[in-house]
């Protein structure tokens, strides 16, 4: 089985928060879980349906883009956890324009998929 970097609760609170602006809403949502978020992402490592880092990153993504666990700058944040992800595990891609915001809207709005957010990742490593 491929080991993977994986990110901690506390590194995707600092990553978030390096993030935020300051006149923008701070902090976790009250009624939501960011351990239950990383425990799915985690859960589908252990289980076997992660296969590679773009399946990895594009879970990391949609999870946090999609669970609000933020009040504020979740898509932001799901961005940067992608890009790190990625980084930390050895692939670099270059996005461009504004395509990867679209891709993460996209998810988030479930008008597409993580696997083809992870397709698309693939093609473009």
């Amino acid at each position: 089985m491929t080991q993977f970097n994986i990110l901690s609760t506390a590194q995707v609170i600092a990553i978030h928060d390096s993030i935020i602006g300051a006149n923008e809403l701070q902090g976790l949502a009250k009624d939501k879980s960011l351990d239950a978020v990383l425990a799915r992402v985690h859960n589908r490592l252990q289980y076997g349906f992660i296969s590679d880092c773009c399946d990895l990153a594009a879970c990391y993504a949609v999870f946090i883009a999609k669970g609000h666990c933020f009040n504020d700058a979740n898509k932001r944040t799901a961005a940067a956890i992608l890009f790190l992800i990625l980084k930390s595990n050895g692939i670099s891609i270059k996005f461009s324009g504004l395509a990867l915001g679209d891709w993460i809207i996209e998810v988030a709005t479930d008008r597409k998929t993580e696997i083809e957010f992870a397709a698309w990742l693939r093609s473009h490593g």
